[in-house]
């Protein structure tokens, strides 16, 4: 189906925007949205193969072997991330940003600006560097980041496998372990360049105004003492 509706509309970026409010209102699952996000994948590689079937006849052969590996490219991560539940990586990773998102509004910001703007960055300088430059930081960071996803998962799932002081990231500083120093950072950031709204001006007391009929004698007796407006 999401390859189907790609393939209509000649782009993935619409499809997929068109069923991400779907996912927000509740109206498709993030598990049945998975496999049609995959599918739009696949369409999309049509235009690749339709744009080289319209090539020369010296470029087609080259042509058309670009737009097969972005085909094969995609069937690839498909049967890497799809077939068995177990591998279904990303729906967790999704569910995961999306709770901290809900949680941090800015967090998508912050998320947006590390994941294609600063981390590609700095892995263009490194390859620019060297490949020793690459190896020297790539490699220590890989292996810290491993250390840290292993010990996560058997925090969660078995953490009597771990030291006592292992079995959470107590022991760090808050800032490395959690967003709230951050979240007040921002906020106090934001908070200042917010203008003040204008306060609005106090209602005045309410009167109720009671015309009694020409037989009562009294005012006075005519007032009930429980009523909580004042009557005149």
């Amino acid at each position: 189906v999401g390859a189907s509706m790609t393939f209509v509309v000649q782009s993935s970026s619409v499809f997929t925007s068109a069923i991400t409010p779907l996912i927000g209102l509740g109206v498709i699952s993030i598990e049945r949205a998975y496999p049609l996000t995959l599918g739009s994948n696949i369409g999309t590689t049509t235009t690749a193969i339709l744009a080289a079937l319209a090539s020369p006849r010296e470029k087609l052969s080259s042509a058309f072997q670009i737009a097969l590996c972005h085909f094969f490219f995609d069937i690839s991560g498909i049967l890497l991330w799809y077939p068995m539940p177990c591998t279904r990586l990303p729906i967790r990773m999704a569910k995961a940003l999306g709770k901290r998102t809900a949680k941090y509004r800015w967090f998508a910001v912050l998320y947006l600006l590390l994941c294609f703007l600063l981390l590609p960055s700095m892995v263009f300088g490194l390859s620019m560097a060297g490949w020793r430059a690459m190896v020297g930081v790539g490699a220590p960071f890989g292996a810290l980041l491993a250390f840290v996803v292993l010990v996560s998962v058997l925090q969660s799932r078995s953490p009597g496998c771990l030291p006592k002081w292992l079995q959470t990231w107590d022991f760090l500083p808050l800032w490395m372990h959690s967003l709230k120093p951050l979240d007040r950072l921002i906020t106090r950031a934001t908070l200042c360049c917010a203008r003040a709204e204008p306060r609005s001006p106090p209602l005045p007391a309410r009167v109720l105004v009671e015309e009694l009929p020409p037989a009562t004698p009294s005012p006075h007796l005519a007032m009930t003492h429980h009523h909580n407006a004042t009557r005149l």
